[in-house]
This record gives structure tokens, sequence and C-alpha cells, in this order.
């Protein structure tokens, strides 16, 4: 008898990473709770930080690059006068001075450089592969490789709080593009301001649409499981299509239902209301009197007032 794999789970869970826990084993918390049978996360966090991690399970998998694409908010301590290998608080120290002297008006300034489109030289310590290794197990083995710099953009970039001193700290809110190293923007102001800088603290207040007010913890997650089980934990995800909501939906009747969900493109009225070709919209399955609209996936807009399936959710077909 072939051995269970997991439950059919479909939908986004919007997951609050505890400090200390790699984004993968938050991952696979999660999963064994809900006894998932296909789940992941949507771009990864450093150990040491916090905060919004979302978690696609099932049919959710297919729209997770959406996400991964999307911009991304951070609040980050800078401690400034220090150094470190990693350029975080889980690095080993390299060089500490006092920072007595320095100012907020010059960490404000020296900020300024980095709003915009900028250049950044990914550290050793990312995640990104070399050959099909991760650069931070390559930095662990003490090799050290060439990087070259990547253009991101930094929305904004706030002093929310600073503390002058030997050991001066900044408190910061970014905004910024998907791919930005925040332990290189603590780093790059380090050496604006000639003393060096990592990052104390990191957390991550928003993932595209979604903000940590939305956010569960793993503890909520449990007691959940506890109390109801499946069908409460169930209760606590966001739909499938919660990683598109921003695009148009478009619904179908029964009949186009039917042949979109075969691969094939459909006539629509409403395609030459809701965009142009080429355009992206969210596909739903008109409601009858027994089913609420229900939804298919993702169709591109053609030409000629069709949508065509681009990316469709599996076993949502409606009958003919």
């Amino acid at each position: 008898m072939a051995r269970r794999k997991g439950r059919p789970v479909d939908g986004v869970l919007l997951l609050h990473k505890p400090a200390g826990m790699t984004s993968n084993r938050a991952l696979q918390i999660a999963k064994r709770l809900y006894f998932a049978e296909k789940a992941g996360h949507t771009g990864s966090l450093d150990p040491l930080a916090t905060g919004v991690l979302p978690l696609c399970f099932g049919e959710a998998t297919k729209f997770s690059q959406f996400l991964l694409d999307a911009d991304k908010g951070y609040r980050s301590t800078f401690r400034l006068g220090i150094r470190t290998t990693t350029s975080d608080a889980d690095g080993e120290v390299l060089a500490e001075v006092s920072t007595e002297g320095i100012s907020r008006a010059q960490v404000e300034q020296a900020l300024t450089a980095f709003v915009g489109d900028i250049q950044q030289i990914p550290s050793m310590y990312s995640a990104l592969k070399h050959e099909g290794q991760p650069l931070y197990k390559m930095a662990r083995q003490g090799v050290e490789i060439e990087r070259q710099p990547r253009q991101v953009r930094i929305h904004s970039l706030t002093v929310l709080d600073f503390r002058p001193g030997p050991a001066a700290e900044v408190d910061v809110d970014v905004r910024c593009s998907k791919g930005t190293y925040i332990r290189s923007i603590a780093e790059d102001l380090g050496v604006a301001l000639g003393c060096g800088a990592h990052v104390k603290t990191l957390h991550r207040s928003a993932a595209g649409l979604f903000d940590e007010t939305r956010t569960l913890t793993l503890e909520a997650l449990e007691a959940a499981s506890e109390q109801g089980g499946y069908p409460a934990l169930d209760a606590l995800l966001l739909p499938p299509d919660a990683p598109v909501v921003s695009l148009p939906a478009l619904e179908l009747p029964q009949n186009s239902g039917y042949y979109f969900c075969q691969g094939n493109p459909v006539m629509d009225p409403q395609v030459y209301r809701i965009g142009d070709q080429g355009d992206i919209v969210r596909v739903f399955l008109s409601a009858s009197a027994e089913l609420p609209a229900r939804f298919l996936g993702l169709g591109e807009l053609t030409e000629d007032g069709r949508v065509a399936p681009k990316r469709i959710i599996a076993n949502r077909t409606a009958s003919a």
C-alpha cells in the first residue's frame, strides 16, 4: 500500500516567521501541521529575521512567483561602528570603532544615496546560488567568488529613530524591490560614514499586498490544530488566487469555463472591457444555483477578443 504523502490543501498562509529559524524550517513545521502534500515559501528570510513569510499550499504554488517578484517592506536596526563577517549580528566581529560624534543628520544624509535605482553586490552569505550551491555554504567553507552587481530599487528609506553615542544605532524603514539585501544597505552605510555597520535586527513588515497585521505565528497554528483540527487550520488560509488578487477578474459562463479548463482560448465580450491584448487576468467560473463563483486560473487576453489559458487550477473544471 502506497504511503500517504499528505492532504490536497490549497491556499496561502501568511506566517510570522520567528527569529532564530530558517524559512525552510518554518515552512516544514507549517506543512506538517496542515499535513499538506505540497507547499513552498515565497522568498526566504535570514534566520535572525522575523515577519511576513507567505507560504503557498497546493494549487496556490502556481502563483508564488507573483509574491517572489513583489515589493517588500522591512524595519531594521543598524548597529554602527561594528563590521561583521556576515554584515549581520550572526557573524564574527571584524572591526569595532567608536561612533561618538556621528549625528542623525549625517546618517540621514548618507542614506539618501541609497534611494532610487542602485547597484548592490550580493553578500557571500546570501541564498543566491553559484553552480547549484548556495553562496552562504561556500562562504562557510572559506570560499569567496566574484559576484556581479545587481540593480534594485529602494522606493523609500526612512530613519525611525537614532540613538547616538559610542555604540550608535539607527532604526530604519525600507520599502524596496525584490532582491534587495538590507545587510548590504547597512554595510554600505557603514562605509559612507567611515565607521562600519551591520544589521542587528531585521523584520519584514510587508510582502506585496500583504502586511504584518494579517500574519499568524506557529504557536497560533498549533493552537488552532489542537482546538479544531484541519478544518480550523484550513479556515486560516487565504484563497489560491491571493497572490494575484490585484489582477482584473473575468467570469466565464459554464460552457466557456469548461473549454477554458481544457486548455482552449474562449471568446467573451468582457475581454474588450477589462484590458488590452497581452494583459493577464484572473478567470472565474460564474456562480450557479448550486455553487459560488470558482477560481479557474489565469488567462491572457488576445487581440481577437478571447482569453487564452495561461495557468489553470487543477481539478477546478466545469461541466459542459
